[in-house]
């Protein structure tokens, strides 16, 4: 509970990708990032106002394409950041890049300004699958992309998703293998989901798109974990696998329920209000969003407090994705309804999951199937 992130959401991209169901837009006109990065400063000093005593563990900057922000703009909202809250000396501050040439030609201003992890969206290293999920560089680019980050910043993690149509366990193997010859301990490895509400969710309903059979996309999953433990990153999530010490704090802050303000158009807020929590939403509009914060000082449009039964079930939902698990006894606290020892007992007879004291944690069959685990442990 010490830990405290700031997540920064920059909304604007040159293309929406078809399977993105994130808060992106494409303008085609400038932006003017100089007014947006104002705006997210004061945003900033609203949430400041709410959260007195915090210190600043990690900073996200996620998007949309955040490396679309000229270095300027980062500089004004990192310059924001610490003159409102105390920062930790080893903070961790990522920025999601996508590996274009003119974006990667801002990594030297993006480290001048304070980043100190990238996460390249790299996503595949086959050239026809790229530009089938939208992407807008080569394999090639996005080789030198990473290869150039990882030059500049202490700390780079490779992205990719995978489960992708016609995609079988041998080319997965292949592309994996190359990926895993690049990373720098960290990746993040997806697989291909259809969100409602984006152009693949169309083409799906319509037929025209096809995703592995669930067998298939469970030994998609397999083949992943066996490849990165071999190469000594073991998952430390379900879609995620690092090197010891090459973990993403502010996403484990996330999965540990910790306390994070969201600033920019859509972004989330989790605040400690004694026992409560107070769930923050803003506008996702970004113009819509920028006029609020002008007229009133920031663009939140909800807010909700989360009683302590709901904030259980979040714990539950966010903790058993990593593999530490959750505290049992934290989670008994919060919900005032502590989980059966009898489906603990029966989940644990089928090998789903496993306690080591007061800690709950799936396995790595649970983890397959994390959905139906979590929905038996919260009914």
């Amino acid at each position: 509970m010490s830990a405290f992130g700031v997540y920064v959401h920059w909304p604007f991209c040159k293309a929406k990708c078809p399977y993105c169901d994130f808060n992106s837009h494409v303008r085609h006109e400038p932006v003017d990032s100089a007014a947006f990065a104002s705006a997210l400063a004061a945003e900033l000093r609203m949430m400041r106002e709410r959260t007195p005593g915090r210190r600043v563990s990690s900073v996200f900057f996620g998007g949309g394409t955040p490396s679309l922000m000229p270095p300027a703009a980062v500089a004004q909202v990192l310059e924001a950041i610490s003159s409102l809250w105390p920062v930790a000396a080893d903070a961790e501050i990522t920025l999601e890049a996508n590996p274009t040439s003119v974006e990667a030609g801002n990594f030297r201003g993006y480290r001048t300004a304070g980043i100190n992890r990238v996460s390249v969206g790299v996503q595949s290293l086959n050239e026809d699958d790229l530009k089938a999920l939208g992407r807008q560089h080569t394999p090639d680019e996005a080789l030198r992309a990473f290869r150039l980050a990882a030059t500049i910043f202490p700390r780079v993690s490779f992205d990719m998703i995978y489960a992708r149509p016609g995609q079988d366990l041998a080319a997965w193997r292949e592309e994996l293998s190359r990926a895993l010859a690049e990373q720098q301990g960290h990746m993040s490895l997806y697989q291909l989901t259809i969100e409602p509400d984006t152009r693949y969710a169309d083409l799906f309903a319509a037929g025209k798109l096809t995703l592995p059979e669930d067998d298939l996309a469970a030994d998609l999953y397999d083949l992943t974990q066996e490849m990165t433990a071999a190469a000594g990153l073991p998952s430390y999530e379900v879609s995620n696998h690092a090197r010891p010490g090459h973990e993403s704090r502010h996403n484990l802050l996330y999965w540990r329920y910790g306390e994070y303000a969201g600033v920019g158009p859509g972004a989330h807020s989790r605040l400690a209000d004694g026992g409560n929590r107070i769930a923050l939403v803003a506008e996702r509009h970004p113009e819509t969003w920028a006029q609020l914060v002008r007229t009133k000082g920031h663009g939140i449009v909800s807010e909700e407090t989360v009683p302590p039964e709901a904030q259980a079930r979040e714990m539950l939902l966010m903790g058993l994705r990593i593999t530490e698990g959750i505290d049992l006894a934290a989670h008994g606290r919060l919900s005032n309804k502590p989980i059966p020892p009898g489906k603990i007992a029966t989940l644990t007879e089928l090998g789903l999951v496993e306690q080591e004291k007061t800690r709950l944690r799936a396995t790595g069959a649970g983890r397959r199937i994390l959905n139906a685990v979590i929905a038996e442990l919260a009914d």
